[in-house]
């Protein structure tokens, strides 16, 4: 093969600068589907999103909505983090990690004044919003706690606190979250402490009594299958949220589960909608966040997960479920809150509890 001259190269060199830029160019416009319709990349915890009001959405906009799922804040923020401009035009980070991603500059700033259905959120959620009470970046999506799930055939006269997990009679037929801020925050609520302790010594009491009491008992830490395993009754007891256990059974099954809040409290979330920095699609994401808190919709999301209505003002009016759990039973919740320099006082102690035996 003869070797190129330095007319060819630089030509070849021309074409392929211009194919970068129109590559570049088209990855920062708004993307749409075969049928010429807008979508919109909305990136989600799994089992949280009401495929009915998904439907209305793109019905009532001509949208194509592409749902993505993550099991994690952490996986969902180690995506947003290494991919720089993820392609997502809404992400639902719990609020330490807004407060994370706001410190970092992931996020753009939301117009709120297009948003007439923010005057239905909570004073409850507002309050809990510490880390952005001007919703300048983020949005409440839902506020809620995990809990335990027990099969009541085969589980009998058990102990209704995190320490459920510290029974010998049922090892091998247990499993928590693999969550380090429910975990330890479950433990050291149970040992009177506050979920965002930053005193050494209180953590170390709650990472040995997960690690000593409560691990040996369990088949294993599972984010993702905890769900559908309970289901299927390899699990007795599961440490979980109401909205995933209840998802994988037959309603007719639902009498036969004891779910709960432990009454010694433990930590609360407070989910948001926020829209990553560089979204391509920017006033379409603030329609649908808008269009989330229009009472009749936000009602659908409090019946398709039998949620309380603990953001959404008047959505209570409009749903047609009995919530898995009340408002009342978060009293004596508390918000995980942004760690700050003790992240890694917390991360050493998951480290001991999951990887050393």
């Amino acid at each position: 093969m003869s070797k190129p001259t330095r007319k060819t190269l630089i030509t070849i060199m021309v074409v392929a600068l211009c194919t970068a830029l129109l590559v570049t160019s088209c990855s920062k416009t708004e993307q749409k589907s075969s049928n010429g319709k807008q979508k919109l990349y909305i990136y989600n915890w799994s089992y949280y999103t009401p495929d009915e009001v998904i439907e209305s959405f793109e019905r009532e906009f001509g949208v194509d909505v592409v749902l993505d799922y993550f099991a994690s804040n952490e996986e969902m923020y180690a995506k947003l983090k290494a991919s720089g401009n993820s392609g997502y035009d809404i992400v639902f980070p719990s609020g330490d990690y807004v407060s994370i991603m706001m410190a970092q500059g992931m996020l753009e700033r939301i117009d709120t004044s297009k948003m007439d259905n923010l005057v239905y959120i909570t004073d409850l959620a507002r309050e809990k919003s510490t880390y952005d009470p001007n919703m300048e970046y983020s949005v409440p999506y839902y506020l809620g706690a995990s809990g335990i799930a027990v099969h009541t055939k085969m589980v009998k006269n058990y102990e209704r606190s995190w320490n459920i997990f510290a029974d010998t009679r049922f090892t091998d037929r247990m499993v928590m979250m693999d969550d380090m801020r429910e975990v330890l925050g479950d433990a050291l609520a149970h040992l009177g402490y506050s979920v965002n302790t930053k005193d050494p010594a209180e953590l170390a009491k709650a990472r040995d009594l997960v690690d000593k009491k409560w691990k040996p008992n369990l088949v294993k830490f599972d984010a993702e299958g905890f769900a559908k395993a309970f289901a299927s009754g390899e699990y007795w007891v599961s440490h979980g949220y109401a909205e995933a256990i209840f998802e994988e059974m037959s309603e007719k099954e639902w009498s036969e589960v004891d779910f709960f809040l432990p009454e010694e409290g433990g930590p609360m979330y407070i989910d948001a909608m926020c829209i990553p920095k560089g979204a391509r699609n920017y006033e379409m994401a603030l329609l649908f966040i808008n269009y989330i808190h229009k009472p009749e919709n936000y009602a659908k999301l409090l019946d398709r997960f039998h949620f309380p209505a603990s953001v959404n003002t008047e959505a209570d009016r409009y749903r047609t479920t009995v919530p898995f759990y009340t408002i009342e039973q978060l009293e004596n919740y508390e918000l995980k809150e942004d760690l700050g320099s003790s992240l890694g006082m917390y991360n050493s102690a998951w480290e001991k509890i999951r990887y050393v035996n």
